[in-house]
């Protein structure tokens, strides 16, 4: 049985919550701004993807103002958000990196924020949800979740690289994740080197 309508990506909404790995989100909104015929339709954060960010060397100003170069920004207490709506929600969303709260209150289908009723909102809606994590190690109540919300239709993606590319850099290593979560929303793309028995 088919959750989620095949729905083309040409509006897709971003969320940045507040697990580690805040550059795994900047750079989906980096990548996504350079792809032709796909908008941004908005991107939301929480206060503790504000934590994160500083703690990872990004300054709250600098934080903010980097994302509001790619498109309008939502705070998670901001319900005036068309984003708050299933009136109004674009063809895809993807939170990157997603909280294990976050996680939590989606597969439980509590709106206690503006990303938990948006990814709620596309899952009534059957419009294709990605949510990647980054959390390790998991323990029976995350992996229940994370289960939940498979089967609620959510595309699932552990942020955890491959590297069979043979990366060079943290930056290989960040695009190996967003090009896959790009694949996931059938958004094409060639951030990494695909699988191939040559290799080199």
């Amino acid at each position: 049985m088919c959750l989620v309508k095949k729905v083309e990506c040409k509006k897709i909404a971003v969320a940045l919550t507040g697990a580690s790995g805040i550059r795994y989100g900047l750079r989906l909104v980096e990548a996504l701004s350079s792809i032709e015929k796909v908008e941004i339709a908005g991107i939301m954060y929480t206060e503790n993807a504000l934590k994160v960010a500083e703690v990872e060397g990004i300054k709250k100003g600098n934080f903010l103002k980097l994302l509001k170069n790619y498109g309008k920004v939502y705070g998670e207490n901001d319900y005036d958000s068309p984003l708050a709506s299933s009136s109004s929600i674009p063809d895809c969303m993807v939170i990157c990196p997603a909280s294990i709260k976050t996680i939590g209150l989606i597969a439980n289908g509590i709106p206690l924020n503006l990303i938990s009723r948006a990814g709620l909102a596309f899952l009534r809606m059957k419009r294709p949800l990605a949510v990647a994590f980054r959390e390790t190690p998991l323990g029976s109540a995350e992996i229940e979740n994370l289960l939940r919300l498979s089967k609620l239709g959510a595309i699932v993606l552990p942020l955890s690289p491959g590297f069979y590319s043979k990366p060079k850099s943290i930056e290989d290593l960040v695009d190996f994740m967003v090009g896959k979560i790009l694949d996931s929303l059938h958004i094409s793309n060639n951030l990494y080197k695909r699988w191939s028995a040559e290799i080199p």
